[in-house]
């Protein structure tokens, strides 16, 4: 398995990293039966993927063994935004049966963080994600791991995520402030129901983007978002 270096971001703010220990702690605190954990968002720009891989750094550095598994086969933006690394393998290669799972599978200097990234863009993302073989390797990977995150496309755009869905324990639905409508949010919420995954809760995202400074995310978590809605 090969290493690689992950670009890391910290020096967030105090309320930025209070969020996503939230977020974190809420994750620890869903019960033993949750390792596989969907995280999806109803359109793009959302902030589905900063939180998703925060998320994994964070319940890494605690100690627990944790997978991140970029499965947005149509535009993802790990390999650019979070490593220096180009020509990555990734998980379309492995559903596809062009690589073996040693293939894709990287180690980071986070030694309790393994990543697959989505690699090159197939022309059938929706087979792929809903094949055997993707729920085999979900199984097969809990068994290494406390925690295995699954970062998808939009649900509101593509029926991925509600696909893939079905082969996870949860999900986690990020709602950009001012981003989408309530009635956009509950719509994917339903989905998501409808595939039988039971939803964990919801992440409001407030991104502030300056003219001249990075972005910030500012995150508030709802747990049992879907139940009380």
């Amino acid at each position: 398995m090969r290493t690689i270096e992950l670009i890391l971001e910290d020096n967030k703010d105090y309320g930025t990293r209070e969020a996503f220990n939230t977020l974190r702690t809420n994750i620890l605190f869903s019960g033993r039966d949750v390792k596989t954990i969907l995280i999806t968002s109803s359109v793009a720009g959302e902030g589905k993927s900063t939180i998703a891989f925060e998320t994994a750094v964070g319940l890494a550095r605690t100690g627990k063994k944790v997978l991140l598994i970029d499965a947005d086969l149509r535009k993802s933006a790990y390999a650019s935004r979070y490593t220096k690394e180009t020509g990555l393998t990734g998980l379309s290669q492995y559903l596809s049966g062009q690589l073996e799972l040693d293939g894709v599978l990287f180690a980071t200097q986070i030694p309790t963080l393994n990543v697959i990234f989505s690699g090159p863009f197939p022309p059938n993302p929706t087979e792929l994600v809903g094949s055997s073989a993707f729920g085999e390797l979900l199984n097969a990977e809990r068994e290494h791991y406390d925690y295995i995150l699954i970062d998808t496309p939009p649900l509101g755009l593509v029926i991925d995520a509600a696909v893939m869905a079905t082969a996870c324990d949860g999900a986690v639905l990020v709602v950009g402030a001012g981003t989408v409508s309530y009635h956009t949010a509950q719509r994917v919420t339903e989905q998501l129901k409808k595939s039988g995954c039971r939803i964990l809760g919801a992440v409001l995202n407030r991104n502030r983007r300056g003219k001249h400074s990075k972005s910030k995310y500012y995150t508030s978590y709802y747990g049992k978002y879907a139940e009380n809605q």
